[in-house]
């Protein structure tokens, strides 16, 4: 609001992209963590190994991942670039400040001074536009835990389901092996009788 004052130094949007640089941070924690145990669900033993769409969904949350922890780096950098390159800006403004009271202002320092005013609004643009990019990250990655919640409880489904259909699988086996002996005692013995009446 005032010509004096920092735009970003303890202002409340410097304090905001803080807040929302941590958060973001325990996202992208919470995120590796889950594609961490999803790593763990397709290495251990009662999952088929040749089961292509899981690891191809697996890979692809990996490179989802490495995407937002890639943007947020670079928004982050971004920042604070933009922070220390308006703190430089801020010492020229305070000499252009005190030559002003001192000395008077002619048309060129005047314009001067209108540009890099202009060029600090642009700096208060470019860090809007920031944190509009951070929240849009952030409500994305809750959007991707939400969707690795849901896959997961799936994938612990599968898992349950396997021994039944395992232990399904063997009593059909058991069942047909009985069937069989069954059937070739009933032939044997037929034969048998058969035989016997043919001698006598």
């Amino acid at each position: 609001s005032s010509d004096t004052t920092p735009l970003l130094n303890g202002s409340s949007q410097d304090r905001m992209f803080e807040t929302m640089a941590v958060e973001i941070e325990q996202l992208l924690g919470k995120l590796t963590g889950i594609n961490d145990k999803m790593a763990e669900y397709t290495n251990s033993a009662g999952v088929p190994s040749l089961n292509a769409a899981l690891m191809h969904t697996l890979q692809r949350h990996r490179d989802i991942l490495q995407d937002y922890t890639h943007e947020f780096h670079k928004t982050k950098a971004n920042f604070l670039a933009i922070r220390e390159r308006e703190n430089l800006l801020g010492s020229v403004r305070k000499d252009i400040e005190s030559y002003k009271s001192g000395s008077g202002v002619n048309n060129r320092r005047t314009e001067l001074f209108l540009k890099e005013h202009e060029h600090l609004r642009n700096s208060d643009r470019l860090i809007e536009e920031t944190i509009s990019i951070a929240m849009a990250t952030k409500e994305n990655m809750t959007s991707q835990r939400g969707m690795l919640k849901s896959i997961q409880s799936k994938m612990n489904t599968l898992a349950n389901r396997f021994p039944a259909v395992n232990s399904l699988i063997q009593r059909i086996n058991l069942r047909k092996r009985r069937d069989s002996l069954i059937l070739g005692a009933v032939i044997g013995i037929c034969t048998i009788l058969l035989l016997l009446y043919a001698f006598h």
